[in-house]
């Protein structure tokens, strides 16, 4: 069965993100003049739809999607796929998809399994519905939900399992775009403001809290006394752990004297709001951190912008984009900063920062190398970028005539051979070749495809060769064949003989078709 072409939701006027595009393409041909070079041209429709959906849908189009969009005449053609695609269910999966590999890491399937009741929901509700950046961060790391909806962002500390310290090591990076993992025992070897007391003060803030299973499901609770601590460097100073963060201000705590015995009684907690609900300390070192740390941080704007660019153009314009410290200057500062204000003007939102980005000239450029234009900081040309697991596993059901499905059986070997989503160097190897080749759920959905109107079944069955070779080129790669990958695959799917069984020529089309599902061109985003 074809696979079912994209239908976009129903939606309000386009997202105003003008202003977005236009401080992109001016910043960047800065740039450009700055260094004196040419950036690569705009990159052609075929090439441009490929990309997009693979960016915003998570997939590569099907043909018809593709042939529709190729013969659109409106000049504001590529504005409207944007916007369609926005508005799908395809892209709510999608950036679900590479915000729960973000803001948790690939984890075990058993994890992954275990975040479909309540993280995962929750996650597509915020792209779903556009929901604002900050209140989603806020309840994420508050952990109080207020409504049955809000439940799940309770799972991204609940999963932690109570170690404050892994809680800090992956706040810092996913909400503020720095490392502190090194800042353990020391300060920062390189980066000279980022010092051990914002890792500590990080760890104070999270360290009263712990998880509780609750009728209203799971929930995070914190005490009102306790947590109070000293650390100590290399050269064994010791100093206390107090409420504090990097470019942050310092939280006021009265500390006990030394010694000095707690009593963790009624009257340090706020009267009990829900029967199911934890209770709530008086004074709440969560609470303090999202309203007092959170709330207007420099670093929180810039870390989301900075990671939506690279997760479109290929690296962020601070690269890392989990490193944004001294040692890493932005290649565009002056964007950079103009992009964060334009996301908090915006209140936040999503769909008009990814908006901006994509309409933009340097997201539309192609992947041209101009002699003489080899940093790719510039962003004179398009990066090439691997595909996710679940963008090569959607992408391979939607190439075959299948209908992409989250829950393929694929995609969990593909999750656990590819982890890395917005990897520092992207780097390929032979085990890669081996999966795709000995992999048996690849093996089974080529069969798959060799049956009723997959693909093998269809270019098996066309009594015009020259047409199925365009065909197979065109439902995988969304292209055209050059004469010698024309030649190549008509002479190997034809073989020696004029009078072939079908079970031959489907054993050479489903080989055929693996080469070019399996090859690099398919693999990358470009």
């Amino acid at each position: 069965m074809a696979p079912e072409c994209l239908q976009a939701q129903d939606t309000e006027a386009p997202f105003s993100s003008a202003r977005i595009a236009e401080r992109i393409d001016r910043e960047i041909a800065a740039g450009y003049a700055k260094n004196a070079i040419e950036s690569a041209p705009l990159c052609s429709d075929e090439e441009f739809v490929r990309r997009v959906y693979l960016d915003l849908a998570g997939r590569i189009p099907c043909v018809a999607e593709r042939n529709s969009f190729l013969n659109d005449p409106s000049p504001t053609k590529r504005l409207d796929c944007i916007d369609r695609l926005l508005a799908s269910e395809d892209y709510v999966q999608n950036f679900a998809d590479t915000f729960d590999s973000i803001l948790m890491g690939r984890g075990p399937r058993g994890k992954v399994a275990e975040r479909k009741n309540l993280w995962r929901p929750y996650l597509e509700n915020v792209f779903r519905k556009n929901r604002p950046w900050n209140e989603v961060a806020r309840e994420i790391l508050l952990a109080r939900p207020e409504s049955p909806d809000q439940s799940g962002a309770v799972w991204y500390l609940f999963e932690r399992q109570d170690d404050a310290q892994a809680i800090a090591e992956a706040v810092a990076p996913a909400f503020f775009g720095i490392r502190i993992d090194c800042v353990q025992c020391h300060d920062h070897m390189n980066a000279s403001e980022i010092l051990q007391q914002h890792y500590w003060g990080l760890v104070a803030f999270f360290n009263r809290s712990k998880n509780q299973k609750t009728d209203a499901g799971p929930r995070i609770s914190e005490s009102a006394i306790g947590g109070f601590s000293e650390f100590a460097n290399i050269h064994g100073t010791s100093s206390p752990n107090i409420l504090t963060f990097f470019a942050a201000k310092t939280v006021e705590e009265t500390r006990p004297e030394k010694d000095a015995k707690q009593e963790d009684n009624e009257e340090l907690y706020l009267p009990p709001l829900t029967p199911n609900e934890p209770r709530v300390p008086k004074f709440s070192r969560r609470e303090k951190f999202v309203d007092e740390i959170l709330s207007g941080h420099p670093m929180f704007a810039k870390a989301f912008v900075n990671r939506v660019w690279a997760m479109l153009l290929g690296r962020g314009i601070v690269h890392p984009y989990d490193q944004m410290d001294s040692m890493h200057d932005p290649s565009h500062p002056e964007l950079l900063d103009g992009l964060a204000t334009d996301f908090m003007e915006s209140g936040h939102d999503i769909k008009n920062l990814v908006r901006g980005i994509v309409a933009s000239r340097p997201y539309q450029i192609d992947s041209t190398r101009l002699p003489g234009v080899d940093n790719p900081a510039w962003f004179a040309r398009s990066i090439e970028r691997a595909l996710t697991a679940e963008q090569l596993a959607r992408s391979i059901q939607i190439a075959l005539h299948q209908t992409a499905q989250n829950d393929h059986p694929l995609m969990p070997d593909l999750r656990e051979r590819m982890p890395d989503v917005l990897p520092e160097m992207i780097v390929t190897d032979v085990g890669d070749a081996l999966f795709l080749t000995n992999n048996p759920k690849m093996h089974q959905v080529i069969l798959e495809a060799s049956q009723n109107d997959g693909l093998v079944a269809r270019l098996a069955s066309n009594a015009d060769p020259k047409g199925s070779v365009d065909e197979l080129f065109v439902a995988i790669l969304g292209r055209h064949p050059d004469s010698t990958e024309f030649e190549a695959i008509l002479e190997f799917t034809q073989g020696s003989s004029s009078v072939e069984s079908p079970e031959h020529s489907i054993s050479r089309w489903q080989s055929a078709v693996w080469a070019v599902l399996t090859s690099a061109e398919f693999r990358f985003n470009h």
